[in-house]
C-alpha cells in the first residue's frame, strides 16, 4: 500500500493527542454513475492546538475543501490520493467539509458494488475494517477518535437502504430516486459505520431486551436469494444470544435495532457493524449443507453479536488490542453456543477446529505474540489470523480457569460499566479481573500474551506389573525459537475399558509449571489410557505415553466422551505434523474410526485431515494409490451411512474430492446423470456442481458441458462454480487460461478470482501446474504493487505452489526472500508461511517412508 495510505500507530497517537471528534454528517449520492458516487462529509471536532493535520480519504478526486467556513483554494493540491492536508486549525471548535468523488470497489473493500446476473439489480455494501471507511467518506481513520455519524443517502427509490440506525422513511428526490436521512448513531469508531443498499429482501421481527425495550430486527439477502433466507431462525438464534449475553455481562443490549444482511462477494465471514451486521453470502443455504456448516453459521451469528458489547460498545484504542476484540468474541460465542443453543458440543468443535488452527498458526515462522506490535495498518492487515482469533480465545479460556469463571465475568461486568462508549487497552480489562479475582495478572499476561509459540506437554508414566502408576509427571517443552515455558491449569483423566467402552475412571486437576511437574495424586491409580488436558482448558499440544497411545489407536471409537476423543485425535494429528507418527497410520486410523463419530464438525475436520494425509503429507510414491484407496473407502462409508444423513452427505462430498481413477469418474458421472442413487440423497443444485467439478478435475467433462450446467443455474453462485470447474480441467490450455485471468487481467472480482484459483490448483498430477512455480515468484512484486491489499493477498496465497511442492519450491522461496529483504510485511508473510508449509510437508513425507 502507498506510504500515505499506511497510517502508523505513532501518527494516530500524535493526532489523537490534540484532536477529538464530535460529529460526522455524511451525504452520499449513489445515482451519479456506475463507477463513482458523490460523497460529502462535514466533521465537527475540537483541537487543543493551532496546528496542521490531515483527514483520511481514498478517492479519485476531491472537489471542495472547506475549513471553518472558508473554501480552500486548489483542493487537488492538498490531496495525495489518501490524505487531505489541512492548514492550521483554530484552538477549540473546528468544522471541515470535504466534497469528493468516491469509487465503487469490486474487491470487497470500501463500498463494494455488485450486479446480480439473475435480475440485473445493483447491490452495495460496505466493509471498512481495518481502514476502508475512508473509501466512502472523509474521516479521521483511527478507532480512538469516536464520534456520532449521521448518514443521508440518495439512491434508487425501489432500494432498501440500511445503516447503523433504523431505516427512515425515504423522501422523493427526483424521478426514480429517493433520499434516506438517518438519525445520528451512538458514539462509534469509523470502521464500525455501515451502509447496505439495493433490492435486499428477507424477513423482519423483533425481540424484547431485559430492560423492556423492543429491538426491531431484519434478516436480508439479494432478491434472487431471499427465498432461501430463514429469517425467523436467524432471529431466534440472535434472541438466544442477546438473552445470554445480557445476563452474562449484566449489561443491556447497547443498540436500538439489529439488522443482519447476507451480502455478495464478501471477503470475510462477517463484520460486526452495530445494528447492521454483514455476512458472507455462502451462509444462505440454497442447497443441502453439512450440519458443521450450519453450526459455523450460528457460531458466527453469536460471534458478531458478542462484538456489540466487546468491540462496539467498548472499543480498542489502537489495533494492538485487535486480538482482544476477536478472541473475546470467539470465546463468548462458543460459550453461548454450548449453553444457549442446540449445539451443546461446541467446545468439542472448538477443540477440533479452532485450536487446530491456532496450533498450526503458532508453529509458523510468522507467529507472533497474542498482543501483536501493530505499528501501522500494514501490520494490522497481516494479523487477522489464528493467533488473533483462535489462540487468543484458547488463552482466554485458560484465563477463566485460572481466575475462576465467576470472578472472570464479574470483572467483565465492571469493565463494561466503567468503559461504555469509550476506548480501552488490555490493562483496563486486567485491572478489573485482578480486582475480582485477587490474582496478580502481570506475570500471566507477560507469559501468555506477550510471547509467541506453543508448548508441548508429555506424560511420563511408570507402572508396576499390575498396571498401577508408580510415578507420574508432566514434562513441558517449547520450540527452540520460542523457549518460554508457561503455567497451565489443566485436568488429567484416566480411562479404562468397561464393557467395551473407554470411560473416565480417574481425574485430577493440577497446575503444570516449569520443565517437570510431579503428579503424586495419581500414584497407585490404574487406568489404561491417561489423557492430559481433559476438558481442553489449557492451550498446549499434548502427547500420549506409549501404552496410552496404543490403547487409543486400538479403541479410539470406544472413547465415550466426544471431547476426550477429539483431544486424542488432535494429539495424533500433531504427532503427524511433527513427524512422530507416520501419516499412513493416521490415514488408516481415520478411515477405520470416522464411522463412529457423531459430531458433524469433527467428521468435517477428520475428512480434511484424511485428504491431507492422502495427498500433501503422503510419500510421493504412495500418493496416487492412497488417494484412490481414500476414494474407495469414502464411497463404502457413504453407502453404509444412514440414508439422507449428514455423515452420508459428508462422505459423498469427500469422495468427489478424492475421486482419481476412471472407475471413480464413471461413478461420479452416474450420480450426476441419476443412474446411480444413494438412498435418501437428492442431487440438488450445489451437489450437482460438486459432481461437475470432480469430473472436470478428472478430465471427464468439457467446457461445453459445464456451460450447459451453468445455463440451468446462471446465478452468481453458478458462475463461480463454473469458473472453478473450467479451471480444474487437466489440460495445459485450461491452466494457462486460468493463470492469465488471475495474474494478467484485472476484470475478476474478489470471489470470482478465488474461484478460478481453486480450480487451477485442483489437480491429481502436480506436473500440470509445476511450470508455474517460477512464474509465481516472478509476478509477486507486480501483483503487490498493482492490486489492492485484498486482491493481492488472494492471488499470492491462492496460487502459492504448496500442495505438490518439493525442495525446489523451498529453494525458490528462500531465493526470493533473500533477494527481497525490504519487501513489505504483507507480501513477505505469505511467502514465509508457504515456504514453511512445504518444508513441513517434506519432513512429514520423510517420516511416512521411515
Amino acid at each position: 500500500m502507498p506510504t500515505t495510505e499506511n497510517l502508523t500507530r505513532d501518527e494516530a497517537r500524535e493526532r489523537a493527542s490534540f484532536l477529538a471528534t464530535d460529529t460526522y454528517d455524511v451525504r452520499l449520492d449513489l445515482t451519479t454513475s456506475e463507477t463513482t458516487f458523490l460523497t460529502e462529509t462535514t466533521i465537527r471536532f475540537r483541537s487543543s492546538a493551532a496546528r496542521e493535520t490531515f483527514v483520511d480519504l481514498i478517492a479519485p478526486a476531491v472537489r471542495e475543501i472547506e475549513l471553518n467556513g472558508e473554501l480552500l483554494e486548489d483542493p487537488a493540491s492538498r490531496f495525495d490520493g489518501a490524505r487531505v492536508q489541512l492548514p492550521a486549525l483554530v484552538e477549540g471548535e473546528n468544522v471541515v467539509r470535504i466534497l469528493a468523488d468516491g469509487a465503487y470497489m469490486n474487491t470487497g473493500e470500501g463500498l463494494h458494488r455488485f450486479v446480480d446476473p439473475v435480475d440485473g439489480e445493483v447491490y452495495l455494501y460496505t466493509q471498512f475494517e481495518v481502514s476502508d471507511a475512508r473509501r466512502m467518506f472523509a474521516c479521521f481513520e483511527q478507532p480512538d477518535l469516536k464520534a456520532t455519524f449521521r448518514f443521508t443517502v440518495t439512491a434508487p427509490d425501489h432500494w432498501r437502504v440500511i445503516s447503523n440506525m433504523t431505516t427512515p422513511e425515504p423522501t422523493p428526490a427526483g424521478e426514480g430516486t429517493a433520499t434516506w436521512a438517518f438519525e445520528p448513531t451512538e458514539p462509534i469508531s469509523t470502521y464500525l459505520t455501515a451502509l447496505i443498499a439495493g433490492k435486499y429482501e428477507g424477513g423482519t421481527g423483533e425481540i424484547t431486551t431485559r430492560d423492556g425495550r423492543t429491538i426491531p430486527m431484519g434478516v436480508f439477502a439479494r432478491a434472487s436469494l431471499a427465498e432461501h433466507v430463514d429469517a425467523q431462525y436467524v432471529i431466534d438464534i440472535t434472541k438466544a444470544g442477546i438473552d445470554f449475553y445480557e445476563e452474562a455481562f449484566d449489561c443491556d443490549f447497547p443498540f436500538t435495532k439489529y439488522d443482519q444482511v447476507f451480502v455478495p462477494e464478501y471477503n470475510m465471514g462477517a463484520m460486526e457493524n452495530p445494528g447492521a451486521v454483514t455476512y458472507v453470502e455462502s451462509y444462505v443455504f440454497r442447497s443441502e449443507v453439512a450440519d458443521a456448516v450450519r453450526e459455523r453459521r450460528d457460531l458466527t451469528i453469536l460471534h458478531e453479536l458478542a462484538h456489540m458489547w466487546f468491540g462496539d460498545l467498548v472499543t480498542m484504542r489502537w489495533w494492538d488490542d485487535l486480538w482482544l476484540n476477536e478472541s473475546f468474541a470467539e470465546y463468548a460465542s462458543t460459550l453461548a453456543s454450548a449453553e444457549a443453543t442446540k449445539w451443546t458440543d461446541s467446545w468439542t468443535t472448538f477443540a477440533g477446529s479452532e485450536k487446530a488452527w491456532a496450533y498450526r498458526q503458532d508453529q509458523l515462522p510468522s507467529t507472533h505474540p497474542i498482543v501483536a506490535d501493530m505499528v501501522d495498518f500494514d501490520a494490522v492487515e497481516t494479523n487477522f489470523d489464528g493467533i488473533t482469533y483462535a489462540k487468543g480465545a484458547s488463552v482466554l479460556r485458560q484465563l477463566v480457569a485460572y481466575v475462576g469463571k465467576d470472578a472472570f465475568f464479574e470483572g467483565l461486568r465492571a469493565y463494561f460499566r466503567k468503559h461504555a462508549w469509550g476506548n480501552t487497552e488490555l490493562k483496563d480489562l486486567l485491572v478489573e479481573l485482578e480486582a475480582t479475582s485477587g490474582r496478580d495478572l502481570s506475570s500471566w499476561s507477560a507469559l501468555w500474551l506477550e510471547t509467541a509459540g506453543v508448548n508441548t506437554l508429555r506424560p511420563l508414566v511408570e507402572r508396576d506389573a499390575d498396571g498401577a502408576v508408580t510415578s507420574f509427571a508432566v514434562e513441558q517443552s517449547a520450540a527452540a525459537d520460542y523457549p518460554t515455558l508457561r503455567p497451565h491449569r489443566l485436568r488429567i483423566a484416566g480411562f479404562s475399558l468397561e464393557d467395551g467402552v473407554l470411560r473416565r475412571t480417574e481425574s485430577v486437576e493440577i497446575d503444570v509449571d516449569g520443565e517437570r511437574t510431579e503428579v503424586p495424586d495419581l500414584v497407585g491409580r490404574t487406568a489404561e489410557l491417561w489423557l492430559l488436558n481433559d476438558g481442553d482448558l489449557a492451550y498446549a499440544k499434548i502427547r500420549l505415553d506409549e501404552q496410552s497411545l496404543a490403547v487409543a489407536i486400538d479403541h479410539l471409537r470406544d472413547i465415550e466422551d466426544p471431547l476426550a476423543r477429539t483431544l486424542v485425535w488432535s494429539a495424533a494429528w500433531d504427532m503427524v505434523r511433527d513427524g512422530e507418527l507416520p501419516s499412513r497410520r493416521f490415514h488408516a486410523l481415520v478411515l477405520a474410526n470416522i464411522e463412529g463419530e457423531s459430531s458433524s464438525s469433527v467428521i468435517r475436520t477428520l475428512l480434511g485431515q484424511a485428504r491431507t494425509t492422502a495427498g500433501a503429507y503422503a510419500a510421493p510414491s504412495e500418493r496416487a494409490a492412497r488417494t484412490a484407496l481414500t476414494a474407495d473407502a469414502l464411497w463404502d462409508l457413504a453407502e453404509r451411512a444412514e440414508a439422507g444423513s449428514d455423515a452420508q452427505f459428508q462422505f459423498l462430498e469427500a469422495f468427489t474430492h478424492a475421486a482419481s481413477t476412471s472407475a471413480h469418474a464413471e461413478r461420479v458421472r452416474s450420480l450426476l446423470e441419476g443412474t446411480l442413487v444413494l438412498p435418501g440423497r437428492t442431487v440438488d443444485t450445489d451437489l450437482r456442481w460438486t459432481l461437475v467439478t470432480s469430473l472436470a478435475a478428472l478430465g471427464a467433462i468439457d467446457e461445453a458441458a459445464i456451460d450447459a450446467v451453468l445455463a440451468e443455474d446462471d446465478t452468481q453462485s453458478g458462475r463461480k462454480r463454473a469458473l472453478t470447474a473450467k479451471a480444474a480441467i487437466p489440460t495445459p490450455e485450461a491452466k494457462a487460461a486460468a493463470w492469465e485471468s488471475i495474474v494478467e487481467r484485472e476484470d475478476l472480482a474478489n470471489e470470482s478470482l478465488s474461484a478460478v484459483a481453486q480450480g487451477f490448483s485442483r489437480v491429481h498430477d502436480g506436473a500440470l501446474i509445476a511450470p508455474y512455480e517460477q512464474p509465481y515468484f516472478a509476478m509477486l512484486e507486480r501483483v503487490w504493487e498493482e492490486r489492492s491489499n485484498e486482491i493481492a493477498n488472494r492471488i499470492i496465497q491462492g496460487l502459492f505452489p504448496a500442495d505438490f511442492g518439493g525442495q525446489e519450491v523451498v529453494d525458490a522461496a528462500d531465493a526470493w526472500l533473500e533477494a527481497h529483504p525490504g519487501a513489505p510485511l504483507g507480501l513477505r508473510r505469505p511467502i514465509v508461511e508457504g515456504r514453511d508449509t512445504v518444508a513441513r510437508q517434506l519432513r512429514v513425507r520423510a517420516a511416512d517412508i521411515a
